[in-house]
């Protein structure tokens, strides 16, 4: 259920529309730092996770 290649093209019609050709770079890298971000935040996450879960296990075998 993802977005088709017409959907995409829309959107992209849309976004160029509301801010314009000189904005839309300046968009995309807001963007791709906003994701950047996220998925830096979401690993640091899951890594707490992981060494919770394995000090619990050694914890356990002592």
């Amino acid at each position: 259920m993802g977005l088709g290649p017409w959907e995409i093209i829309i959107i992209f019609v849309v976004v160029l529309l509301i801010f314009g050709g000189k904005k839309l770079p300046e968009f995309a890298k807001g963007l791709g730092e906003g994701i950047k971000e996220f998925k830096k935040a979401t690993n640091d996450i899951k890594d707490e996770v992981d060494n919770a879960i394995n000090e619990k296990n050694i914890e356990k075998k002592d």
